[in-house]
């Protein structure tokens, strides 16, 4: 759906809050804890908000955790702009660890501060702030890596560190950077200085999004956003040393994109439950991209396969999933959709398409890009919506049903021409209670409590 006819949907009223979704969602939660269907019937309308920062359903509530611009508790400066990936994090006590990417440019109007012993680049200015939380109660907030670039989404790692991911493949001397930028940064909130501003260069330097480890085996699994046909690809990285706690991937490792036989681009692939055996993983010619992007080298006269938009990508039960947000033909795709959820299964190494979100035949019901996904705890699906016209978090139950969970009421537009941004960075608490997301601009931490089901 075009955003012209979405934004008169909008404005006509006749844009109902859901989203058209297919496919086999029980397959995301098969092998794991998940036993209830969080949200079975949703939780009913969303409430306006008089304060006009966020519709929550009745029952639930929201406290603002931290906003762009006011000091950080640390006193290191204002808090950074364009919050994105997030990850809650168990800490002592029962206190919790909230990691938050800034997805900064150049132009950012508040960066990430520069701390000594914690910046990459004093010329970037993206990078992740910590916040420490206890209850409701933010009891710190600090700079935890600095000096990076655009830094999308990422992923946590088995011993409680997160991996975070710079968008972008911008060479030292380009956009006034000192350094070459497209690098995965380990990130420890409870002690930034012990991971402190490393670049994990066997990782790739490509523009990353999101990170899945396989709890296992070690091996780490990274999705690649890029914006050009011929757009991204599907890796995995295996460490030399795997599962070896904080800092061992700095030691280093092979990574290899995948190649699905006689698949060029997934986007041609549109029927759920369609699932490809056989998945090669060929190396990386030249991880650094030193003379050619990755998805541009010469992996041999079978080529390798690319996907518009890879972004999320999580564990579970077993396998990896990773997300396509959108394709387009018209940027180069080879066929068009609104977005999918790909599982690949390393035992068996099978590849499976098992969800599928669009339009559908209900104009009501428009497709719109799936962004940063999570599980909730007590079952079901936490979609950020990242696409034109208001933007929300929707719940998807276990049976393939799309309730709203929250909406987004800050207008960063003009007068006659409202704007919304999207959410970001969806993740739980370590005891579920708790749901944190982020709104990208004006950026703002939200915590969300109420009557969970599950």
């Amino acid at each position: 759906m075009s955003a012209t006819r979405r934004q008169i949907l909008a404005r006509s009223g006749a844009l109902g809050a859901g989203i058209a979704f297919s496919g086999a969602l029980s397959e995301l939660f098969a092998g794991t804890a998940a036993a209830q269907d969080l949200g079975r019937t949703g939780y009913g309308p969303l409430v306006p908000d008089p304060a006009g920062l966020l519709d929550l359903p009745r029952g639930f509530r929201y406290r603002v955790l931290s906003r762009e611009g006011d000091p950080l508790r640390s006193g290191e400066g204002p808090v950074p702009s364009n919050h994105d990936g997030m990850t809650a994090l168990p800490g002592r006590h029962g206190r919790v660890h909230l990691v938050r990417n800034h997805e900064n440019r150049p132009t950012a109007a508040h960066p990430v501060p520069t701390v000594p012993g914690l910046t990459y680049d004093p010329a970037g200015k993206g990078g992740c702030t910590a916040l420490t939380l206890d209850g409701d109660r933010v009891l710190s907030e600090r700079v935890a890596v600095a000096g990076t670039a655009v830094n999308c989404a990422g992923g946590p790692t088995p011993w409680r560190t997160w991996l975070t991911c710079e968008e972008t493949e911008d060479l030292a001397g380009t956009n006034g950077y000192t350094k070459d930028h497209g690098f995965v940064f380990e990130v420890d909130p409870a002690d930034p200085h012990r991971t402190g501003a490393v670049p994990l260069t066997a990782m790739g330097r490509f523009q990353h999004e999101a990170v899945a480890i396989d709890p296992a085996r070690g091996i780490v699994y990274e999705t690649e956003d890029a914006f050009l046909a011929p757009f991204g690809l599907f890796y995995r990285f295996l460490p030399e040393r795997p599962l070896g706690g904080v800092g061992s991937l700095r030691a280093g490792g092979r990574l290899q994109a995948m190649r699905v036989p006689d698949v060029p681009d997934l986007s041609s692939v549109q029927e759920i439950g369609t699932r490809f055996d056989g998945v090669e993983w060929v190396d990386v010619p030249d991880p650094l991209a030193s003379g050619t992007p990755i998805r541009l080298q010469d992996f041999g006269p079978r080529g390798i396969t690319h996907a518009q938009k890879l972004e999320g990508c999580y564990w579970g039960g077993g396998h990896v999933y990773f997300v396509s947000s959108f394709a387009r033909g018209a940027d180069g795709s080879a066929a068009d959709h609104y977005g999918q959820i790909w599982r690949y299964d390393p035992a068996r190494r099978r590849l499976t398409l098992v969800i599928v979100f669009g339009p559908d035949t209900d104009v009501r019901l428009p497709g719109e890009s799936p962004d940063n996904i999570c599980l909730a705890p007590g079952g079901g699906l936490m979609v950020c919506e990242d696409g034109d016209g208001e933007q929300h978090v929707f719940g998807v139950t276990r049976r393939g049903e799309v309730y709203p969970l929250a909406r987004g009421r800050q207008d960063i537009g003009t007068p006659g021409a409202p704007a919304w941004g999207e959410f970001a960075g969806v993740t739980f608490s370590p005891d579920g209670r708790t749901m944190y997301v982020n709104c990208y601009t004006p950026g703002t931490t939200f915590a969300v409590t109420g009557p969970w089901q599950g």
